[in-house]
């Protein structure tokens, strides 16, 4: 595949139906040259049918604001922004705002492991238990088949670092018979105020049953974070650190923290959630990012913006590279978008929202046709975010999507999913 980088200038102004559209293009400080679609193989009255369905969106009121960006070859076609970025204050959504991407910081974590794994420095198929020893002697639970109660059994072979990768580890963020195992343990998502570091609540979260054996199913959950804490036990530095140093300043991602800089905070989008009244209204209990986080969530954990994630992205793209800074290899790329849960399930919520049929390390991917297929590419691979965010890679057709809105618990408006099939509709060639 051939390397692109991503270029840049200038800034416009949009005004449509009220709403004023900012296209100043932002990407770490620098700006961002728009490519005229057609240059790239796309229709810019095809692709500028976002601008109608997003602006209904908003006047609707089914969605608070969101920025959008496009690339194609490494060139960006499409980059707005639309509604509001905080309703209360009047302030409009601009396209350096910056979002919670809570699970899209999973990519980025996966990315991270796999460059210690690039370095000799463990196996996929090597024990967790190697690293972070509270994972030894594991215990399922499962239904006892004499009653309704739950028992504990021993694991039939040990978790690896394989299985945290794509979430075949038995960890949840409990649901089912975790629950109450979770909730007395005190474990989080990462999305709200957490006291200590990711280190005591990944070795706590080591002694708790898992939902299923290691390497039989695919349960969603906190496979993640455990990753996170990896890196810091095997690189010896905090994740933060690492991920800053080994990652976003490689990448030139100067706008993606766990916490953030006092000149940033007014870039921050408010998260709203729907009310019964069906209006936004904020949303509360969640992790303030203009305090200082020691926390490190690995899976849910990260703020940034359209055109830094954007960066990440084509990286991927690109096959691990970037304007010259290198951060994986080719085949760790290929290895990484590959299906590596052979013919384990993938639940439907998932599949029907756009996620992919299977799993690979750190992505959902597409691997073949069935019941929930949208316009799409097979092999393309990416994820979302619980706060109505997504990005996908589209190797095919060369392709990069980013979406980020600020909405809690928002997926049945399938905003998203609508976003992606006009995104694909405007390709001509």
């Amino acid at each position: 595949m051939k390397t692109v980088s991503i270029s840049a200038f200038g800034c416009k102004r949009i005004i449509s139906l009220t709403l004023v559209l900012f296209t100043c293009f932002f990407a770490s400080g620098q700006a961002l040259s728009i490519e005229q679609p057609e240059n790239v193989g796309l229709s810019s009255g095809r692709l500028n049918l976002i601008d109608a369905a997003m602006i209904n969106w908003v006047r609707d009121g089914r969605l608070p604001g969101a920025v959008a960006l496009v690339l194609r070859h490494g060139k960006v076609v499409y980059f707005k922004s639309f509604g509001m970025k905080d309703i209360e204050a009047k302030k409009e959504m601009t396209n350096d705002a910056m979002f919670r991407i809570a699970s899209m910081s999973k990519a980025v974590t996966s990315v991270a492991i796999m460059t210690l794994y690039e370095e000799g420095k463990f196996l996929l198929t090597d024990p967790v238990s190697k690293f972070i020893p509270e994972f030894k002697d594991q215990k399922v639970a499962v239904k006892s088949p004499s009653s309704d109660s739950v028992i504990l059994v021993p694991v039939k072979s040990e978790m690896t670092i394989r299985n945290l990768l794509n979430h075949t580890s038995g960890i949840t963020y409990g649901e089912g018979l975790h629950g109450n195992y979770y909730r007395n343990a005190g474990m989080t998502v990462g999305l709200t105020p957490t006291d200590g570091t990711i280190g005591e609540m990944i070795r706590r979260l080591g002694s708790l049953p898992l939902i299923s054996q290691p390497g039989e199913e695919f349960h969603y959950g906190m496979s993640v974070d455990v990753l996170g804490y990896l890196v810091e036990v095997i690189s010896k530095m905090p994740f933060d650190e690492f991920l800053r140093k080994r990652i976003f300043e490689p990448l030139n991602m100067k706008d993606t923290y766990f916490s953030l800089p006092q000149d940033k905070y007014s870039r921050l989008a408010v998260l709203y959630r729907m009310g019964s009244d069906a209006k936004f209204t904020p949303a509360t209990g969640y992790v303030q990012y203009t305090k200082v986080q020691n926390y490190f969530s690995g899976g849910a954990g990260l703020v940034s913006t359209a055109s830094d994630y954007s960066r990440f992205a084509q990286m991927l793209l690109n096959m691990g590279e970037l304007d010259g800074q290198r951060i994986l290899s080719r085949k760790t790329v290929e290895l990484m978008t590959s299906n590596s849960i052979g013919d384990i399930i993938v639940s439907d919520g998932f599949r029907r929202n756009g996620l992919g049929d299977k799993f690979g390390y750190g992505f959902g991917i597409r691997t073949e046709r069935g019941v929930f297929d949208e316009l799409e590419s097979l092999g393309i691979y990416g994820w979302d975010g619980a706060f109505y965010t997504r990005f996908w890679v589209d190797p095919e057709e060369g392709l990069v999507g980013i979406f980020l809105s600020q909405v809690d618990n928002y997926w049945n408006e399938k905003i998203i999913d609508k976003f992606r099939v006009l995104v694909y509709q405007s390709i001509v060639d």
